[in-house]
């Protein structure tokens, strides 16, 4: 079951937070469905099968990614975390998390929603508590919110990634060029 989620943000914790599209305009929620947030656990590669979730999974999972976020928007601009998302992500971080199995065909990671989210909290503490913290920008197409690592070379990278964001922005700025070029000639 493919739902297009997509994951250009470098990191699983920061792909997970940023499921909430278009945060400053048209919100579009990922997690609408217990089925849709299972499909995200499945497509991050957190987990190889996951038991059905309910709708209370999905509650959780939308407040621990928000107070995520919060996390990681206050760590990307060196202010000091704020006390109840931490209070969350460290509760959720504290849970069961996947446990990997081993098979006769290999490693196999089978969970519940709950330890899925509990994987993606202590992933996200490790992420806020590591090297990667310097690297973190926001995307620079203003409709988008997503926060990505930025392991590009002199890090000059101004997109969540060329697909979703870059070409859009690019995109539009050359028709701009077009549209100046020519009423310039008139």
């Amino acid at each position: 079951m493919n739902l297009d989620h997509v994951f250009v943000c470098g990191h699983p914790a920061l792909d997970f937070a940023a499921t909430l599209r278009a945060r400053r305009s048209t919100r579009f929620e990922m997690f609408a469905t217990p089925e849709r947030l299972n499909a995200w656990y499945l497509e991050s590669g957190i987990v190889d099968t996951i038991m059905p979730g309910d709708d209370r999974d999905v509650r959780e999972a939308t407040t621990v990614r928000e107070a995520l976020y919060r996390l990681i928007t206050d760590r990307r601009l060196g202010e000091e975390f704020d006390r109840e998302a931490l209070a969350v992500v460290n509760a959720a971080a504290r849970e069961t998390p996947v446990t990997p199995q081993l098979t006769a065909a290999g490693r196999h990671n089978e969970a519940t929603p709950a330890q899925a989210l509990a994987t993606v909290a202590r992933m996200a503490v490790d992420l806020l508590s590591g090297p990667d913290v310097p690297l973190l920008k926001e995307c620079g197409n203003p409709e988008c919110t997503r926060i990505y690592i930025d392991r590009s070379r002199g890090t000059r990278r101004q997109w969540c990634g060329m697909e979703s964001c870059g070409n859009k922005i690019k995109a539009a700025a050359y028709r701009a060029r077009k549209r100046t070029a020519a009423s310039a000639s008139l």
